[in-house]
């Protein structure tokens, strides 16, 4: 009878995926960036992106030399943030310590920022064949449904006890198709709800489909109330354009261009004054955003504010005015560029 892994290769052959942008090249550059673009993130809304940053960058040197705004101009809309700060930030070290090209050996590319033990895997599977187990969030439930394991995938003791099943399945040969199998098994067939077990080539050893329990395996995180914050951002037009500030590296959108930021009970007036040295007249309140990151809630309200006048003074670093569409163009967040096309 074959093996898990052999039927998963014999079905990738016949139904997996074979055309992706990233895909007929053991050049580990592309690979690395799709790897990363995919962590949390479809493929459907990851293709144009990597797309426009291959075209722009199309070598670690290219990325390395980079200004980090670029990169995160490119990138912005795609959310997760930090992925694009540390890939930036692996293309210099590649640059710096392995001689511009990217390292071979697992131990490096995992040492590498934004890049975990599963990334580095897939990269190392797909680029050099190594035989190395993944275990993103796909596997996590193609796995525990085969095996009818209970609890939370993120469990520590439940994701340990996957890792090992994971590396027990391992082929000897053909593992790159064996890994996109696993990937493109979980993602069109085994999927989160209603997955098509008619059409899945390990059906026939599947616990959960044998029970009938793929609506309770994996079973969810465990449900905890999301913190909800405020914030108020402070939209100030002036000579057609707008004024947006630089946030730190650190944090939510961190490098990226937003609005000045200020608490609900802020006198706004007054930090406009004092901050920006600009007189303004009254606010006025644009539509709520909400927007939901992984640990809490966002609620942004936006204050539209008409600069009667601008005091001079030396541009501070960290802000500039630019016209709407300028703005647009830079390496802003969703939320951002939601405000900017109402304006």
């Amino acid at each position: 009878m074959p093996s898990f892994a052999a039927k998963l290769i014999a079905w990738q052959k016949r139904h997996g995926r074979h055309d992706l942008p990233w895909q007929g090249t053991r050049d580990p550059y592309p690979i690395w960036v799709s790897e990363v673009m995919l962590q949390q993130t479809q493929v459907a809304t990851v293709i144009p992106y990597y797309r426009r940053l291959l075209a722009r960058f199309p070598s670690v040197e290219s990325l390395a030399q980079a200004p980090l705004d670029e990169v995160l101009t490119l990138w912005s809309g795609l959310g997760y943030y930090s992925r694009a700060r540390n890939l930036h930030r692996a293309a210099r070290i590649i640059r710096g310590e392995h001689g511009g090209k990217f390292p071979p050996r697992f131990n490096d590319v995992v040492a590498l920022p934004g890049i975990g033990r599963s990334t580095a895997a897939a990269i190392c599977a797909f680029a050099f064949g190594e035989r190395r187990a993944i275990l993103d969030g796909n596997v996590k439930r193609v796995l525990t449904r085969y095996y009818g394991v209970r609890g939370y995938p993120g469990d520590k003791r439940v994701e340990e006890s996957l890792w090992r099943k994971a590396e027990s399945l391992l082929p000897k040969q053909h593992v790159a198709a064996y890994t996109q199998g696993l990937m493109d098994l979980g993602a069109a067939v085994c999927t989160r709800r209603q997955p098509r077990c008619s059409s899945c080539p390990l059906a026939t050893g599947c616990v959960a489909h044998g029970r009938g329990l793929t609506g309770r395996i994996p079973a969810p995180r465990p449900k905890k109330a999301l913190p909800h914050r405020q914030t108020v951002m402070l939209v100030l037009q002036h000579a057609g354009e707008v004024l947006l500030e630089k946030r730190p590296a650190a944090g939510i959108w961190g490098g990226l261009w937003c609005f000045p930021e200020a608490a609900p009970d802020d006198d706004v007036g007054k930090i406009c004054a004092q901050r920006f040295g600009a007189s303004v007249g009254a606010a006025q309140s644009l539509p709520v955003l909400e927007h939901g990151f992984t640990h809490f809630r966002l609620s942004i309200r936006p204050q539209r504010l008409r600069v009667v006048r601008l005091a001079p003074r030396a541009a501070e670093p960290g802000h500039v005015w630019l016209t709407i569409e300028e703005a647009k163009s830079a390496a802003v967040p969703t939320p951002v560029k939601r405000i900017l096309a109402s304006l």
